[in-house]
Protein backbone atom coordinates (compact mmCIF):
# COMPACT_ATOMS: atom_id res chain seq x y z
CA UNK A 1 0.00 0.00 0.00
CA UNK A 2 1.11 3.49 -0.64
CA UNK A 3 2.40 5.34 2.49
CA UNK A 4 0.25 8.41 3.76
CA UNK A 5 1.67 11.60 1.62
CA UNK A 6 4.07 9.87 -0.76
CA UNK A 7 3.57 8.51 -3.96
CA UNK A 8 5.05 5.09 -5.07
CA UNK A 9 7.84 6.87 -6.84
CA UNK A 10 8.40 8.68 -4.07
CA UNK A 11 7.30 12.14 -2.73
CA UNK A 12 4.93 14.26 -2.45
CA UNK A 13 1.89 12.96 -4.79
CA UNK A 14 -1.00 15.46 -4.37
CA UNK A 15 -3.42 12.84 -2.52
CA UNK A 16 -4.98 13.55 1.38
CA UNK A 17 -4.23 10.24 2.13
CA UNK A 18 -2.83 6.77 1.33
CA UNK A 19 -4.33 4.75 -1.55
CA UNK A 20 -5.46 1.38 -0.90
CA UNK A 21 -6.10 -1.30 -4.10
CA UNK A 22 -8.83 -1.59 -5.94
CA UNK A 23 -10.81 -4.48 -6.29
CA UNK A 24 -8.34 -6.10 -3.34
CA UNK A 25 -9.38 -9.81 -4.08
CA UNK A 26 -7.86 -9.90 -7.04
CA UNK A 27 -5.33 -6.72 -7.00
CA UNK A 28 -2.03 -7.59 -9.28
CA UNK A 29 -3.53 -11.10 -9.79
CA UNK A 30 -2.58 -11.50 -13.46
CA UNK A 31 0.81 -11.92 -14.04
CA UNK A 32 2.75 -9.76 -16.61
CA UNK A 33 5.83 -11.61 -17.82
CA UNK A 34 8.83 -9.25 -17.99
CA UNK A 35 10.29 -11.21 -21.36
CA UNK A 36 7.26 -10.84 -22.97
CA UNK A 37 7.09 -9.07 -26.35
CA UNK A 38 4.55 -8.17 -29.11
CA UNK A 39 1.31 -10.37 -28.91
CA UNK A 40 2.02 -11.96 -26.27
CA UNK A 41 2.60 -8.79 -24.07
CA UNK A 42 -0.49 -7.72 -26.04
CA UNK A 43 -2.63 -10.50 -24.69
CA UNK A 44 -1.36 -9.99 -20.92
CA UNK A 45 -2.72 -6.64 -20.78
CA UNK A 46 -5.99 -8.26 -22.73
CA UNK A 47 -8.95 -7.92 -20.74
CA UNK A 48 -9.93 -4.75 -18.47
CA UNK A 49 -10.96 -3.01 -22.01
CA UNK A 50 -13.21 -5.62 -23.03
CA UNK A 51 -15.13 -5.31 -19.59
CA UNK A 52 -15.86 -1.76 -20.12
CA UNK A 53 -16.56 -2.38 -24.08
CA UNK A 54 -19.57 -4.52 -22.51
CA UNK A 55 -21.29 -1.41 -21.17
CA UNK A 56 -21.34 0.05 -24.34
CA UNK A 57 -23.23 -2.59 -26.13
CA UNK A 58 -25.17 -3.32 -23.37
CA UNK A 59 -29.46 -3.59 -23.59
CA UNK A 60 -30.05 0.07 -23.55
CA UNK A 61 -27.95 0.41 -26.48
CA UNK A 62 -29.97 -1.25 -28.37
CA UNK A 63 -33.37 0.69 -27.20
CA UNK A 64 -31.94 3.79 -28.31
CA UNK A 65 -29.75 2.70 -31.80
CA UNK A 66 -32.87 1.14 -33.01
CA UNK A 67 -35.31 4.05 -32.14
CA UNK A 68 -32.60 6.28 -34.14
CA UNK A 69 -31.89 4.38 -36.82
CA UNK A 70 -35.89 3.32 -37.68
CA UNK A 71 -36.89 6.98 -37.61
CA UNK A 72 -33.78 8.85 -38.83
CA UNK A 73 -32.14 6.08 -41.14
CA UNK A 74 -28.50 6.17 -40.97
CA UNK A 75 -28.02 9.91 -39.65
CA UNK A 76 -26.97 8.82 -35.78
CA UNK A 77 -24.26 6.99 -37.31
CA UNK A 78 -22.08 10.00 -36.94
CA UNK A 79 -23.52 10.08 -33.11
CA UNK A 80 -22.26 6.75 -32.30
CA UNK A 81 -19.01 7.57 -34.17
CA UNK A 82 -18.23 10.78 -32.35
CA UNK A 83 -19.49 9.10 -29.13
CA UNK A 84 -17.05 5.84 -29.48
CA UNK A 85 -13.88 8.22 -30.15
CA UNK A 86 -15.11 9.84 -27.18
CA UNK A 87 -15.24 7.16 -24.91
CA UNK A 88 -11.80 5.86 -26.15
CA UNK A 89 -10.13 8.95 -24.74
CA UNK A 90 -12.32 8.77 -21.39
CA UNK A 91 -11.39 5.33 -20.73
CA UNK A 92 -8.04 5.79 -21.81
CA UNK A 93 -7.70 8.35 -19.68
CA UNK A 94 -9.30 6.31 -16.71
CA UNK A 95 -6.74 3.53 -17.25
CA UNK A 96 -3.97 6.23 -17.01
CA UNK A 97 -5.48 7.41 -13.80
CA UNK A 98 -5.22 3.27 -12.02
CA UNK A 99 -2.29 2.75 -13.56
CA UNK A 100 -0.42 5.92 -12.49
CA UNK A 101 -1.65 6.28 -8.69
CA UNK A 102 -2.60 2.78 -7.80
CA UNK A 103 -6.63 4.49 -7.14
CA UNK A 104 -9.90 4.07 -8.90
CA UNK A 105 -11.74 7.04 -9.63
CA UNK A 106 -14.04 6.32 -6.62
CA UNK A 107 -11.00 6.51 -4.37
CA UNK A 108 -9.31 9.00 -6.21
CA UNK A 109 -12.27 11.42 -5.56
CA UNK A 110 -12.51 10.43 -1.82
CA UNK A 111 -9.15 11.52 -1.42
CA UNK A 112 -9.65 14.63 -3.15
CA UNK A 113 -12.79 16.39 -2.74
CA UNK A 114 -14.20 17.20 0.81
CA UNK A 115 -16.22 14.61 2.19
CA UNK A 116 -19.81 16.48 1.18
CA UNK A 117 -18.91 17.03 -2.47
CA UNK A 118 -17.35 12.73 -2.68
CA UNK A 119 -20.77 11.89 -0.80
CA UNK A 120 -22.67 13.93 -3.62
CA UNK A 121 -20.59 11.88 -6.78
CA UNK A 122 -21.09 8.78 -4.79
CA UNK A 123 -24.93 9.08 -4.98
CA UNK A 124 -24.98 10.11 -8.12
CA UNK A 125 -22.83 7.68 -9.37
CA UNK A 126 -25.22 4.99 -7.63
CA UNK A 127 -28.25 6.39 -9.55
CA UNK A 128 -26.33 6.17 -12.82
CA UNK A 129 -25.40 2.43 -11.72
CA UNK A 130 -29.08 1.78 -11.07
CA UNK A 131 -30.07 3.08 -14.41
CA UNK A 132 -27.42 0.76 -16.34
CA UNK A 133 -28.89 -1.46 -14.22
CA UNK A 134 -32.30 -1.00 -15.13
CA UNK A 135 -31.46 -1.34 -18.91
CA UNK A 136 -29.76 -5.18 -17.93
CA UNK A 137 -32.97 -6.27 -16.36
CA UNK A 138 -35.15 -5.23 -19.30
CA UNK A 139 -33.53 -6.55 -21.74
CA UNK A 140 -32.75 -9.47 -20.31
CA UNK A 141 -36.24 -9.99 -19.58
CA UNK A 142 -36.91 -9.34 -22.73
CA UNK A 143 -34.57 -11.69 -24.30
CA UNK A 144 -36.25 -14.52 -22.15
CA UNK A 145 -39.24 -13.45 -23.54
CA UNK A 146 -38.94 -13.56 -27.07
CA UNK A 147 -36.57 -16.94 -26.77
CA UNK A 148 -38.62 -18.69 -24.26
CA UNK A 149 -41.87 -16.79 -23.94
CA UNK A 150 -41.66 -15.91 -20.32
CA UNK A 151 -43.55 -13.27 -19.00
CA UNK A 152 -41.68 -9.72 -18.78
CA UNK A 153 -42.79 -9.66 -15.01
CA UNK A 154 -41.13 -13.42 -14.45
CA UNK A 155 -38.48 -12.22 -16.94
CA UNK A 156 -37.53 -9.09 -14.39
CA UNK A 157 -38.03 -11.19 -11.25
CA UNK A 158 -35.34 -14.39 -12.45
CA UNK A 159 -32.70 -11.53 -13.42
CA UNK A 160 -31.96 -11.33 -9.50
CA UNK A 161 -30.40 -15.20 -10.04
CA UNK A 162 -27.50 -14.13 -12.01
CA UNK A 163 -26.25 -13.00 -8.53
CA UNK A 164 -25.08 -16.19 -8.52
CA UNK A 165 -23.66 -16.72 -12.05
CA UNK A 166 -21.03 -13.90 -11.06
CA UNK A 167 -20.23 -15.45 -7.83
CA UNK A 168 -19.43 -18.45 -9.52
CA UNK A 169 -17.08 -16.52 -12.14
CA UNK A 170 -15.47 -14.36 -9.64
CA UNK A 171 -14.14 -17.57 -7.60
CA UNK A 172 -12.71 -18.94 -10.70
CA UNK A 173 -10.34 -15.78 -11.15
CA UNK A 174 -10.35 -12.69 -13.07
CA UNK A 175 -8.84 -14.01 -16.37
CA UNK A 176 -11.59 -16.86 -16.37
CA UNK A 177 -13.84 -14.00 -15.53
CA UNK A 178 -12.25 -12.15 -18.91
CA UNK A 179 -12.65 -14.83 -20.93
CA UNK A 180 -16.45 -15.39 -20.55
CA UNK A 181 -17.20 -11.48 -21.22
CA UNK A 182 -14.97 -11.65 -24.48
CA UNK A 183 -16.83 -15.31 -25.27
CA UNK A 184 -20.25 -13.56 -25.06
CA UNK A 185 -19.17 -10.65 -26.95
CA UNK A 186 -18.03 -12.61 -29.73
CA UNK A 187 -21.29 -14.05 -29.94
CA UNK A 188 -23.18 -11.04 -29.99
CA UNK A 189 -20.96 -9.79 -33.20
CA UNK A 190 -21.20 -13.28 -34.71
CA UNK A 191 -25.00 -12.45 -34.43
CA UNK A 192 -24.75 -8.92 -35.70
CA UNK A 193 -22.54 -9.99 -38.43
CA UNK A 194 -25.15 -12.24 -39.96
CA UNK A 195 -27.78 -9.79 -39.70
CA UNK A 196 -26.00 -7.07 -41.86
CA UNK A 197 -25.44 -9.88 -44.32
CA UNK A 198 -28.96 -10.50 -44.69
CA UNK A 199 -30.02 -7.26 -44.15
CA UNK A 200 -28.18 -5.55 -47.44
CA UNK A 201 -27.91 -1.94 -46.57
CA UNK A 202 -26.99 0.80 -48.80
CA UNK A 203 -23.32 1.25 -48.03
CA UNK A 204 -22.88 4.57 -49.39
CA UNK A 205 -25.66 5.93 -47.38
CA UNK A 206 -24.29 4.48 -44.29
CA UNK A 207 -20.72 6.04 -45.66
CA UNK A 208 -22.88 9.25 -45.62
CA UNK A 209 -24.29 8.71 -42.01
CA UNK A 210 -21.16 9.12 -40.41
CA UNK A 211 -20.69 12.83 -41.45
CA UNK A 212 -22.33 14.83 -38.53
CA UNK A 213 -25.17 17.17 -39.87
CA UNK A 214 -26.86 20.07 -38.43
CA UNK A 215 -29.90 18.98 -38.09
CA UNK A 216 -29.21 16.52 -35.37
CA UNK A 217 -28.74 19.52 -32.59
CA UNK A 218 -31.85 21.54 -34.55
CA UNK A 219 -34.19 18.66 -34.38
CA UNK A 220 -35.13 18.35 -30.23
CA UNK A 221 -36.65 14.92 -31.58
CA UNK A 222 -33.03 13.50 -33.05
CA UNK A 223 -31.38 15.51 -29.87
CA UNK A 224 -32.96 12.95 -27.51
CA UNK A 225 -32.19 10.26 -29.08
CA UNK A 226 -28.63 11.53 -30.21
CA UNK A 227 -28.25 12.23 -26.54
CA UNK A 228 -29.40 8.74 -25.33
CA UNK A 229 -26.88 7.19 -27.90
CA UNK A 230 -24.29 9.20 -26.03
CA UNK A 231 -25.47 8.40 -22.57
CA UNK A 232 -25.74 4.69 -23.68
CA UNK A 233 -22.03 4.76 -25.25
CA UNK A 234 -20.29 6.51 -22.60
CA UNK A 235 -20.74 5.27 -19.58
CA UNK A 236 -19.84 6.96 -16.43
CA UNK A 237 -19.83 3.36 -14.04
CA UNK A 238 -17.65 2.19 -16.70
CA UNK A 239 -15.19 4.95 -15.96
CA UNK A 240 -14.55 3.78 -12.13
CA UNK A 241 -14.24 0.01 -12.98
CA UNK A 242 -12.15 0.99 -15.56
CA UNK A 243 -9.41 2.38 -13.67
CA UNK A 244 -9.48 -0.64 -11.23
CA UNK A 245 -9.61 -3.07 -13.61
CA UNK A 246 -6.06 -1.90 -14.87
CA UNK A 247 -4.44 -2.59 -11.24
CA UNK A 248 -5.40 -6.92 -11.99
CA UNK A 249 -1.72 -6.52 -13.89
CA UNK A 250 1.26 -7.06 -12.03
CA UNK A 251 3.52 -4.86 -14.08
CA UNK A 252 6.62 -3.18 -12.59
CA UNK A 253 5.55 -0.48 -10.25
CA UNK A 254 8.79 1.72 -11.98
CA UNK A 255 7.75 5.18 -14.05
CA UNK A 256 9.09 3.13 -16.65
CA UNK A 257 6.49 0.02 -15.71
CA UNK A 258 3.77 2.35 -15.33
CA UNK A 259 4.01 4.18 -18.87
CA UNK A 260 4.78 0.62 -20.15
CA UNK A 261 1.41 -0.60 -18.83
CA UNK A 262 -0.95 2.81 -20.03
CA UNK A 263 0.66 1.83 -24.07
CA UNK A 264 -0.65 -1.60 -23.50
CA UNK A 265 -4.15 -0.22 -21.61
CA UNK A 266 -4.55 2.05 -24.33
CA UNK A 267 -4.19 -0.25 -27.10
CA UNK A 268 -6.60 -3.02 -25.24
CA UNK A 269 -8.81 -0.38 -24.80
CA UNK A 270 -9.40 0.53 -28.36
CA UNK A 271 -9.67 -2.82 -29.78
CA UNK A 272 -12.46 -3.13 -27.52
CA UNK A 273 -14.39 -0.54 -28.06
CA UNK A 274 -13.46 -0.74 -31.53
CA UNK A 275 -15.81 -4.22 -31.39
CA UNK A 276 -18.50 -1.47 -29.60
CA UNK A 277 -18.31 0.74 -32.42
CA UNK A 278 -19.12 -2.57 -34.74
CA UNK A 279 -22.05 -3.49 -32.47
CA UNK A 280 -23.58 -0.10 -32.11
CA UNK A 281 -23.24 1.00 -35.60
CA UNK A 282 -24.55 -2.50 -37.08
CA UNK A 283 -28.23 -2.27 -34.79
CA UNK A 284 -28.70 1.52 -36.22
CA UNK A 285 -27.49 -0.17 -39.78
CA UNK A 286 -30.02 -3.08 -39.39
CA UNK A 287 -32.80 -0.80 -38.36
CA UNK A 288 -32.43 1.74 -40.89
CA UNK A 289 -32.23 -0.95 -43.56
CA UNK A 290 -34.85 -3.44 -42.46
CA UNK A 291 -37.31 -0.76 -40.90
CA UNK A 292 -36.94 2.96 -41.71
CA UNK A 293 -36.42 2.13 -45.75
CA UNK A 294 -39.66 0.10 -46.06
CA UNK A 295 -41.43 2.72 -44.26
CA UNK A 296 -41.75 1.67 -40.59
CA UNK A 297 -39.81 4.90 -39.15
CA UNK A 298 -41.79 4.15 -35.57
CA UNK A 299 -39.87 0.77 -34.91
CA UNK A 300 -38.23 2.17 -31.11
CA UNK A 301 -39.54 -1.27 -29.22
CA UNK A 302 -37.05 -4.55 -29.13
CA UNK A 303 -40.05 -6.68 -29.04
CA UNK A 304 -41.61 -5.08 -32.59
CA UNK A 305 -38.21 -5.06 -34.14
CA UNK A 306 -37.90 -9.28 -33.41
CA UNK A 307 -41.13 -9.50 -34.71
CA UNK A 308 -40.74 -7.44 -37.81
CA UNK A 309 -37.37 -8.83 -38.66
CA UNK A 310 -37.87 -12.43 -40.12
CA UNK A 311 -40.88 -11.01 -42.58
CA UNK A 312 -39.00 -7.93 -43.36
CA UNK A 313 -35.82 -9.86 -44.18
CA UNK A 314 -37.33 -13.40 -45.24
CA UNK A 315 -34.95 -15.40 -42.14
CA UNK A 316 -36.45 -16.89 -39.60
CA UNK A 317 -32.96 -16.72 -38.41
CA UNK A 318 -32.51 -13.16 -37.94
CA UNK A 319 -35.36 -12.87 -35.37
CA UNK A 320 -33.88 -15.88 -33.40
CA UNK A 321 -30.02 -14.53 -33.49
CA UNK A 322 -31.40 -10.85 -32.60
CA UNK A 323 -32.59 -12.35 -29.39
CA UNK A 324 -29.88 -14.55 -28.65
CA UNK A 325 -27.60 -11.36 -28.70
CA UNK A 326 -29.94 -9.65 -26.97
CA UNK A 327 -29.90 -12.08 -24.14
CA UNK A 328 -25.65 -12.33 -24.12
CA UNK A 329 -25.89 -8.76 -24.07
CA UNK A 330 -27.72 -8.42 -20.51
CA UNK A 331 -25.99 -11.71 -19.08
CA UNK A 332 -22.43 -9.59 -20.21
CA UNK A 333 -23.56 -6.60 -18.53
CA UNK A 334 -24.54 -7.67 -15.06
CA UNK A 335 -21.12 -9.10 -14.49
CA UNK A 336 -19.66 -5.57 -15.30
CA UNK A 337 -22.23 -3.60 -13.30
CA UNK A 338 -21.22 -5.87 -10.17
CA UNK A 339 -18.37 -4.94 -10.62
CA UNK A 340 -18.01 -1.11 -10.87
CA UNK A 341 -21.22 -1.48 -7.88
CA UNK A 342 -17.93 -3.02 -6.01
CA UNK A 343 -16.09 -0.51 -6.73
CA UNK A 344 -18.07 2.88 -6.56
CA UNK A 345 -19.14 1.93 -2.69
CA UNK A 346 -15.64 0.35 -1.62
CA UNK A 347 -13.97 3.72 -3.24
CA UNK A 348 -15.82 6.45 -2.21
CA UNK A 349 -16.69 4.77 1.27
CA UNK A 350 -14.49 2.07 2.80
CA UNK A 351 -17.60 0.00 2.68
CA UNK A 352 -16.81 -3.28 1.79
CA UNK A 353 -19.99 -5.97 1.21
CA UNK A 354 -20.44 -8.93 0.21
CA UNK A 355 -20.41 -9.33 -3.40
CA UNK A 356 -23.53 -11.12 -3.26
CA UNK A 357 -25.39 -8.46 -0.88
CA UNK A 358 -23.92 -5.56 -2.94
CA UNK A 359 -25.46 -7.15 -5.99
CA UNK A 360 -28.76 -8.03 -4.46
CA UNK A 361 -28.92 -4.24 -3.27
CA UNK A 362 -28.48 -3.09 -6.66
CA UNK A 363 -30.25 -5.44 -8.58
CA UNK A 364 -33.23 -4.92 -6.21
CA UNK A 365 -33.62 -1.51 -6.64
CA UNK A 366 -33.53 -1.64 -10.60
CA UNK A 367 -35.80 -4.93 -10.41
CA UNK A 368 -38.56 -3.27 -8.59
CA UNK A 369 -39.53 -0.25 -11.09
CA UNK A 370 -39.24 -2.24 -13.94
CA UNK A 371 -41.52 -4.94 -12.72
CA UNK A 372 -43.77 -2.77 -11.98
CA UNK A 373 -43.79 -1.24 -15.50
CA UNK A 374 -43.91 -4.47 -17.23
CA UNK A 375 -46.77 -5.00 -15.27
CA UNK A 376 -48.68 -1.92 -15.75
CA UNK A 377 -47.72 -0.81 -19.35
CA UNK A 378 -46.28 -4.11 -20.82
CA UNK A 379 -43.94 -3.72 -23.81
CA UNK A 380 -44.59 -0.24 -24.19
CA UNK A 381 -43.55 1.04 -21.06
CA UNK A 382 -40.05 -1.16 -21.25
CA UNK A 383 -39.12 0.81 -24.45
CA UNK A 384 -39.99 4.27 -22.71
CA UNK A 385 -38.07 3.16 -19.82
CA UNK A 386 -35.01 1.75 -21.99
CA UNK A 387 -34.34 5.27 -23.53
CA UNK A 388 -34.85 7.41 -20.36
CA UNK A 389 -32.33 5.48 -17.90
CA UNK A 390 -29.52 6.01 -21.30
CA UNK A 391 -30.34 9.63 -20.88
CA UNK A 392 -30.23 9.79 -17.15
CA UNK A 393 -27.15 8.12 -17.45
CA UNK A 394 -26.14 11.17 -20.41
CA UNK A 395 -26.89 13.30 -17.48
CA UNK A 396 -24.50 11.66 -14.91
CA UNK A 397 -21.80 12.07 -17.15
CA UNK A 398 -20.12 15.15 -16.23
CA UNK A 399 -19.82 14.17 -12.76
CA UNK A 400 -17.11 11.59 -13.69
CA UNK A 401 -15.67 12.86 -16.52
CA UNK A 402 -14.73 16.40 -14.82
CA UNK A 403 -13.08 14.73 -11.97
CA UNK A 404 -11.54 12.12 -14.29
CA UNK A 405 -9.88 14.81 -16.71
CA UNK A 406 -8.98 17.02 -13.36
CA UNK A 407 -6.96 14.05 -11.90
CA UNK A 408 -4.93 12.97 -15.05
CA UNK A 409 -4.51 16.79 -15.91
CA UNK A 410 -2.07 17.02 -12.56
CA UNK A 411 1.49 16.51 -12.51
CA UNK A 412 1.51 16.44 -8.79
CA UNK A 413 -0.67 13.44 -8.95
CA UNK A 414 0.50 11.57 -11.85
CA UNK A 415 4.27 11.91 -12.26
CA UNK A 416 5.13 11.33 -15.50
CA UNK A 417 1.80 9.69 -16.75
CA UNK A 418 0.51 12.91 -16.82
CA UNK A 419 -1.66 14.17 -19.88
CA UNK A 420 0.07 15.94 -22.48
CA UNK A 421 -0.99 19.02 -23.42
CA UNK A 422 -3.07 18.05 -26.38
CA UNK A 423 -4.95 14.95 -25.09
CA UNK A 424 -5.72 17.43 -21.77
CA UNK A 425 -7.21 19.80 -24.75
CA UNK A 426 -9.59 17.29 -26.29
CA UNK A 427 -10.37 16.04 -22.87
CA UNK A 428 -11.49 19.33 -22.13
CA UNK A 429 -13.42 19.99 -25.45
CA UNK A 430 -15.10 16.70 -24.83
CA UNK A 431 -16.24 17.28 -21.54
CA UNK A 432 -17.54 20.87 -22.41
CA UNK A 433 -19.06 18.43 -25.18
CA UNK A 434 -20.94 16.57 -23.01
CA UNK A 435 -21.67 19.40 -20.41
CA UNK A 436 -23.16 21.38 -23.30
CA UNK A 437 -25.37 18.31 -24.95
CA UNK A 438 -26.67 17.88 -21.71
CA UNK A 439 -27.81 21.84 -21.42
CA UNK A 440 -29.43 21.31 -24.35
CA UNK A 441 -31.71 18.55 -23.73
CA UNK A 442 -32.75 19.94 -20.44
CA UNK A 443 -33.32 23.37 -21.76
CA UNK A 444 -35.42 21.26 -24.79
CA UNK A 445 -36.93 19.14 -22.16
CA UNK A 446 -38.00 22.41 -19.79
CA UNK A 447 -39.57 24.15 -23.09
CA UNK A 448 -42.08 21.13 -23.74
CA UNK A 449 -42.79 20.71 -20.41
CA UNK A 450 -43.79 24.65 -20.50
CA UNK A 451 -45.59 24.68 -23.93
Amino acid sequence: MISRGTSAEGGKDGWRTGGAPSLPEVFRSVPVPASTVGWRRMAAFAGPGFLVAVGYMDPGNWATDLAGGSAFGYTLLSVILLSNLMAICLQSLAARLGIATGRDLASACRDAYSKPVAITLWLLCEIAIVACDLAEVIGTAIGLNLLFGLPLVWGVILTALDVFLILALQKRGFRRLEAFVIALLAVIAGCFAYELSVSHPAWSSVAAGLVPTPEIVTNPAMLYIAIGILGATVMPHNLYLHSAAVQTRDFAPTPEGKRDAAKWATIDTTVALMLALFVNAAILILAAAAFHTAGNTQVAEIQDAYNLLTPTLGTALASTLFAVALLASGQNSTVTATLAGQVVMEGFLRLRLAPWVRRLVTRALAIIPAAIVAALYGESGTAKLLVLSQVILSLQLPFAVVPLVQFTSDRTKMGNLTSPRWLKFIAWVVTALIIGLNMKLLLDTMGATGS
